[in-house]
């Protein structure tokens, strides 16, 4: 923990400066991390440093920062998935345990400190910025870089080093309104989102065959105890999630290839969906892909909020959009015709591969589901239960309590 003066010519505030340890690999010798070479990345490559606005009279930096990083670090270690600038932090609470509107983090390049090389790897270092739920949905629906650079703009939202101010009350369109319409909405409507994915309450239904056909080995098991997935699934789905952004004409979900290891993490996100030919040879796992004719998705409330997102942001710029159940191994991938690398078709546009659903959505379809879901881009509560039903393309989405995926018995 550091004292900055700033610079007051460069309108940067005095602030505190945190800088976490052990995220790289401190000791090359196996003990935390897998030592993969001076060439390779340090651990998982990045440690986290904060920056928080240093109140009149303080003599010493506040600690909760520390417990902050350390959570997620925590995250990090438990789940392998690793942080990349302008991913975003659901943090649904204010950052100090206070009342302020503090409540989310976006990440990005530390201004100061650049990339080292050790002799253990490559070290980035990832500033955690925290800002308000308005800022984070926005950053949701078009990406966290875009809505930092407005941040850099704006001296009470964090200035050119992107200063953290828990005591900032307004968000960067409270205090020019224009930056709403004039940047976010526009930029949406030409780039779409770099979200790919996230961690979610969700399940899905195959409504196409009787719940109790559980003697053919392909069914799927949505229930207490789901069919695990493989470890190369799980791999491809972390990759979808935390390297999902990609700016070809076509994006590329990567083949389940019985090539990769769970341990290969990719260099950068477009690596991640370039790093394998779609034209490389289908495994034979995919055998085993089943088509669907009908299915039901169910989400909770924040899920089923960005299901806008999904088809306005991604599918119809030609991306696909992960849900990854947090309570299990259920994922729910939406696809465009754009996608290459995918087991969902036109023909079939329903088709899971294990306890992994993709489903394919035309254009057209994408503009009816929008019209349909318009109520979920308000601020205000929808009640819930809520559904929705397109019978003729044999598909139901359910919005629902928290409380039916808290207990699944229900």
């Amino acid at each position: 923990m550091y004292r900055s003066t700033g610079c007051p010519a460069q309108d940067i505030q005095e602030h505190w400066h945190y800088v976490s340890f052990g995220l790289s690999d401190l000791y090359g010798d196996n003990r935390v991390h897998e030592f993969t070479g001076a060439d390779g990345p340090s651990g998982f490559g990045f440690e986290l440093t904060f920056r928080l606005k240093r109140e009149t009279g303080e003599t010493a930096p506040p600690t909760w920062p520390a417990e902050l990083m350390q959570g997620l670090a925590r995250y990090v270690f438990q789940s392998e998935n690793t942080f990349c600038s302008g991913d975003h932090v659901s943090w649904h609470s204010p950052l100090d345990n206070s009342e302020s509107r503090i409540q989310h983090m976006l990440l990005t390049e530390d201004p100061q400190m650049q990339p080292v090389q050790t002799p253990f790897g490559s070290v980035s270092f990832l500033q955690i910025v925290g800002v308000c739920t308005e800022e984070l949905k926005a950053a949701q629906q078009w990406n966290g870089q875009g809505i930092l650079e407005l941040m850099r703009g704006v001296r009470v939202a964090g200035g050119p080093w992107l200063i953290t101010d828990m005591r900032r009350g307004e968000t960067i369109f409270d205090i020019d309104p224009h930056l709403q319409q004039e940047r976010v909405d526009q930029g949406i409507e030409a780039e779409g989102s770099n979200l790919s994915g996230v961690s979610a309450k969700c399940v899905w239904d195959d409504l196409s065959r009787p719940p109790e056909d559980e003697e053919d080995s392909r069914s799927i098991c949505i229930g207490s105890q789901p069919r695990r997935l493989s470890d190369k699934d799980t791999e491809q789905i972390r990759e979808t999630l935390r390297k999902g952004l990609e700016f070809n004409s076509k994006a590329t979900l990567p083949p389940i290839s019985s090539q990769r290891q769970s341990h290969e993490r990719p260099q950068s996100r477009k690596d991640s969906l370039e790093s394998e030919s779609s034209a490389a040879i289908v495994p034979h796992e995919l055998v085993r892909t089943r088509q669907l004719e009908s299915v039901h998705l169910k989400f909770n409330q924040e899920s089923g909020t960005l299901l806008p997102l999904c088809l306005r942001g991604r599918l119809l710029h030609g991306r696909h959009f992960t849900y990854k159940s947090i309570n299990g191994d259920t994922a729910i991938t939406f696809v465009s015709t754009g996608v290459e690398g995918a087991f969902a078709t036109e023909e079939h546009p329903y088709a899971a591969h294990g306890p992994w659903l993709q489903i394919l959505l035309t254009e057209e379809f994408v503009e009816q589901m929008l019209g349909d879901l318009q109520e979920l881009n308000t601020r205000e509560e929808t009640k819930l239960p809520k559904e929705y039903s397109w019978p003729e393309k044999k598909l139901k989405i359910s919005v629902l309590p928290d409380s039916v995926f808290d207990n699944p018995l229900q």
